[in-house]
């Protein structure tokens, strides 16, 4: 410690060396100064390597400042110039005064009570003679001084055990049971409830081997975690260029922590917007199988109907073309191809 500034290097391996203690225990008396207001925190220290190049590695050091808490300062009448780790005392207040005059009175007071006391005491026949104290050797264990103190809180004991109940002997049937543990592994299934193949597992993991290095986003995941979050691509037969394009039409920016959750998560929303536009186009009552066949075999009325609004609506237009000079640039009339279209077979309702 600098006494001259008040200011303190934490040097933790040090300050353990010297006082024969853990680093523990120099960490906690730290934090008990510092909740004291006897420390306070001028510079943070980092591991940061502030050597010059060719130098041994060096990081920089926290420094604390020693100072005095206020409520000390006031207690004892002390005058500040200055606040915070700046003030310094330049005088005393009235108390302050009288309190120390106080303390000389007592110091006077008990060292010439002291000496009465001693010539009191003092042997008539041995004038002069010292009496020295009783020898009373300090107790120094030096084995537990870097024994860790106890940890604040409660003992947990546990209450005794209780037996309530049961049986008193164990059955034959128990007896006679085998208490090897089962081998613990996890069997996983197909979405049609059948049991899955190890050929089915090891194709998985060859795509997933495939795909693994080509989409960066999915590397932080274990092969075999992303292979069970691949497992729907791979059970519908995607092989891993197709799968590695979907994954890249995901466009993301950024890298998932857990990114078999990622995919999981992502699979499972769209399966779920999925199944709302099916159950939604089913209550609509819109039928896919009839929206892709042809248009005149489901309602022939109303194509005949639509068909013949449009042969209307080309007729007048037509006839407002000719009004205005504006005949067609070719010699076929649409109104007339499309009258013919209607007479013909194709175009008749069935």
């Amino acid at each position: 410690m600098d006494y001259r500034r008040g200011l303190v290097i934490y040097d933790l391996a040090g300050a353990a060396r010297r006082t024969g203690t853990s680093p523990a225990t120099v960490k906690r008396h730290v934090k008990v100064l510092r909740e004291l207001g006897a420390l306070v925190w001028l510079v943070h220290g980092s591991k940061r390597n502030i050597a010059l190049p060719g130098e041994p590695y060096m990081a920089t050091a926290t420094i604390y400042g020693a100072v005095i808490p206020a409520v000390f300062d006031e207690a004892m009448g002390h005058r500040l110039a200055g606040s915070g780790y700046e003030g310094r005392v330049c005088g005393v207040t009235e108390a302050g005064r009288e309190r120390a005059v106080e303390q000389v009175t007592a110091r006077s007071e008990a060292r010439r009570n002291g000496r009465r006391r001693t010539e009191r005491q003092r042997p008539s026949g041995r004038r002069g003679a010292r009496v020295r104290p009783v020898d009373n050797v300090v107790v120094n264990n030096s084995r537990s001084q870097a024994r860790e103190p106890h940890s604040l809180g409660r003992y947990h004991r546990a209450p005794a055990v209780q037996v309530d109940g049961g049986c008193k002997d164990t059955s034959r049937e128990r007896a006679t049971c085998s208490t090897d543990r089962r081998p613990s592994f996890k069997i996983s299934y197909n979405p049609d409830g059948s049991r899955r193949t190890a050929g089915q597992t090891q194709r998985g993991i060859g795509i997933t081997q495939q795909v693994r290095p080509r989409v960066t986003w999915t590397q932080r995941a274990s092969l075999r975690e992303l292979e069970v979050a691949l497992r729907p691509f791979t059970d519908a037969g995607w092989d891993w260029p197709t799968i590695t394009t979907e994954l890249h039409s995901w466009h993301l920016t950024w890298r998932p922590a857990r990114p078999a959750a990622f995919i999981r998560a992502r699979l499972a929303q769209q399966a779920t917007a999925e199944h709302q536009t099916a159950v939604a186009e089913l209550a609509e009552g819109w039928d896919e199988q009839a929206a892709s066949g042809p248009l005149a075999a489901s309602s022939p009325d109303l194509v005949r109907s639509v068909l013949d609004g449009l042969a209307e609506g080309l007729a007048t237009y037509s006839a407002r073309q000719a009004e205005l000079g504006l005949d067609d640039l070719s010699d076929q009339s649409a109104a007339a191809d499309m009258a013919a279209f209607l007479n013909s077979g194709t175009g008749a309702p069935a």
